[in-house]
């Protein structure tokens, strides 16, 4: 052992090629595992940081397929449940009444009251206001009957061939005579005033216009 120590003070590091064998591979095993080190420092440690950085995008990415991919599975359905919808919705417009039927309707409302025993102070259709789907008029109106007259009323409009969507906006409801402190009462005559809007649907041109309108005031607005 002190003979190997004494030979490794011994060794001339400028002149290596004199070396033993058993120092000379020994030496360039030392210089592969420090030459090893350095590029694994230098270059893999880099590398494997950016693995984990892919690897972690990876993750990402594929967790986001996967939701596309259940949204794009789901997505036929939802295109058939909402087609469903516009049919179950275009039906029950079509149960409104159309634009011819609505001049006979109004008067249908006001045959209704009278022969009900209500007597119609005031019973004046305003103009039309067209809605995306449907257009409502309005009707101002002053009604006097008894709380039966007007119970018959409601049940007689229900009744009409076409359905009837009739929504009150301002409505009072009071005894006729101001003198009257007793209330409302069955039999007392009561007066009903404001405002009623009835409903109809639109037709394919009316539909039609009204996109068209929606689809020109874009480009009249940029004009400007």
């Amino acid at each position: 052992m002190s003979q190997r120590k004494m030979k490794l003070k011994e060794l001339d590091f400028n002149n290596t090629g004199a070396w033993p064998r058993e120092f000379k591979i020994g030496f360039c095993v030392l210089l592969g595992l420090l030459i090893f080190g350095l590029l694994w420092y230098l270059i893999t440690r880099d590398k494997g940081t950016e693995l984990e950085g892919l690897e972690g995008q990876e993750s990402t990415l594929r967790a986001e397929f996967e939701t596309k991919q259940g949204r794009a599975a789901n997505l036929e359905p939802l295109k058939q449940q909402l087609a469903q919808m516009e049919q179950q919705l275009q039906q029950m417009l079509r149960q409104l009444p159309s634009k011819t039927e609505m001049p006979d309707l109004i008067v249908d409302i006001s045959q209704t009251a009278l022969a009900t025993g209500i007597m119609n102070e005031l019973f004046q259709p305003g103009p039309e206001s067209p809605k995306e789907f449907y257009a409502e008029k309005p009707i101002a109106l002053r009604m006097v009957g008894t709380y039966h007259q007007f119970g018959a009323f409601v049940s007689g409009v229900a009744s009409l061939p076409r359905v009837v969507i009739m929504t009150m906006h301002d409505i009072s409801l009071k005894p006729k005579d101001s003198k009257d402190t007793a209330g409302i009462r069955p039999n007392s005559n009561l007066e009903l005033a404001g405002t009623v809007k009835t409903y109809r649907y639109l037709d394919e041109e009316e539909t039609a216009a009204q996109e068209q309108a929606a689809a020109d005031a874009p480009a009249a607005q940029g004009g400007k």
